[in-house]
């Protein structure tokens, strides 16, 4: 959410900053709302003025004996108190008003990130291995002939319906054996502290992160009112919600692997073959908490704990910086990590590491202490996965496949694997 005394001061800045993104100038219509809402405070403070000095006065005209005028200054008291509470409701619902509409502006981004429209105007930042050559045509996950007995679609619909799979076997256990790998490498190299979350939060916490109330038809929510979580960036990130905090314990970085659900509302038509895109499936999610002045390191900090994974998988990948009019609602910056996928020619998004400033804890309301002293801050948040599990499962069955059907498997993995090598044609770990 955005500082409304920033747009106050700099409104040119604000609209800049939004048709930067390929949105519309918005600081005339909030500034307009503020106006009317601060008149409104404006005018209940001044009747509250004129009812104090009523008061005042009926008390001294009752001391003088001067009935008339007791009575003409009570009823004035009386019609203050209903004027009163007019203008602080009218203010309150104008205070309603403004947070909503703050609420649907976006982040504005970094003045370094390249401005476009779209994916096509991204700006690639690096390349990570070589991807590989074959002596067939490589498929997609689904059709490699070691997969299908672990992969099963047909299952998954009768079961659920359309966007679900069904793991097993082999398949089943590589993909466990992925999250393990990865939550292993984040605790043990990058210093991230592994946490635990829930999947079901409260709406307020929708509201910290910025899913609610702009995107609300892309989640999942219960009859009792909770919301099935689209990533823990949403619980991660609020677990300092209404906190204040001391400067010296950030950075916090957490790491969790979880179950994110998502209905995948604007993907109608897309990716409607294998797991790349599913209503339920598992992240290895990322989450920093930082000072003010710690986020831009912070964000080339968690964007290489990202591509260590893929690196230690010996996937090829490269990584790109979103355009103003590709990035998330929250971010101020956003890397996309992109990992190459044989059976589809082309590189496929396993990983966004997104900068969000203040826009977060402005929402959630979560503060810092600064160490020197002085008022307290909004803490800075950071997000990104570490990785999506089910995208690295696709990558590391269509990178690793054999002509004869088989799959070649990451080094890293035997450890979790009992000590194997490939997944064999037939389904099986060897």
């Amino acid at each position: 959410m955005h500082d409304i005394r920033a747009i106050r001061e700099n409104p040119d800045e604000f609209d800049a900053a939004l048709t930067r993104r390929g949105g519309d100038a918005m600081s005339a219509q909030v500034l307009a709302l503020d106006a009317e809402r601060r008149a409104m405070i404006a005018a209940a403070e001044t009747a509250q003025a004129e009812q104090n000095r009523a008061s005042k006065d009926a008390g001294a005209a009752k001391g003088r004996g001067d009935d008339a005028e007791f009575q003409r200054l009570r009823q004035l008291v009386t019609e203050k108190k209903t004027d009163i509470a007019r203008m602080q409701a009218e203010a309150a619902l104008l205070d309603d008003r403004l947070r909503d509409l703050l609420m649907q502006i976006p982040n504005l981004p970094l003045d370094s990130v390249p401005e476009g429209r779209d994916e096509d105007d991204n700006v690639e930042l690096k390349r990570w291995g070589t991807p590989a050559t074959f002596d067939f045509t490589p498929v997609e996950h689904f059709e490699i002939a070691g997969v299908r007995p672990g992969m099963d679609f047909e299952t998954a619909a009768r079961l659920s319906g359309s966007r679900f799979v069904l793991l097993k076997g082999a398949v089943a256990r590589l993909h466990r054996a992925l999250a393990q790998f990865m939550l292993d490498l984040h605790i043990t190299r990058h210093g991230l502290e592994e946490t635990w979350t829930p999947v079901l939060v409260l709406e307020a916490m929708m509201l910290g992160t910025g899913q609610l109330p702009k995107f609300g038809e892309d989640s999942y929510q219960t009859r009792e009112g909770h919301w099935l979580i689209p990533t823990s960036e949403v619980t991660l990130t609020n677990t300092v919600h209404g906190e204040l905090v001391e400067q010296a314990s950030l950075p916090r970085r957490l790491v969790a692997h979880s179950q994110c659900f998502r209905s995948e509302a604007g993907s109608a038509g897309r990716d409607t073959t294998g797991m790349l895109r599913q209503h339920q499936f598992e992240k290895v999610e990322m989450v920093s908490i930082t000072d003010a002045d710690s986020g831009v390191d912070e964000h080339a900090r968690m964007t290489g704990c990202a591509e260590a994974v893929l690196q230690a998988l010996d996937l090829p990948y490269r990584t790109v910086v979103l355009c103003t009019g590709d990035m998330g609602f929250g971010a101020r910056i956003t890397h996309d990590i992109e990992v190459w996928l044989p059976g589809q020619h082309r590189y496929r998004e396993i990983s966004s590491i997104s900068y969000c400033g203040d826009f977060q804890a402005r929402r959630m309301n979560a503060r810092y202490r600064p160490e020197g002293g002085g008022k307290p801050e909004f803490v800075h948040t950071l997000n990104g996965s570490g990785l999506a599990v089910g995208r690295t499962l696709i990558a590391v069955l269509e990178n690793g496949q054999q002509q004869d059907g088989s799959v070649r498997l990451p080094a890293v993995l035997a450890p979790y694997l009992g000590g194997a090598a490939r997944l064999t044609a037939d389904g099986k770990l060897d």
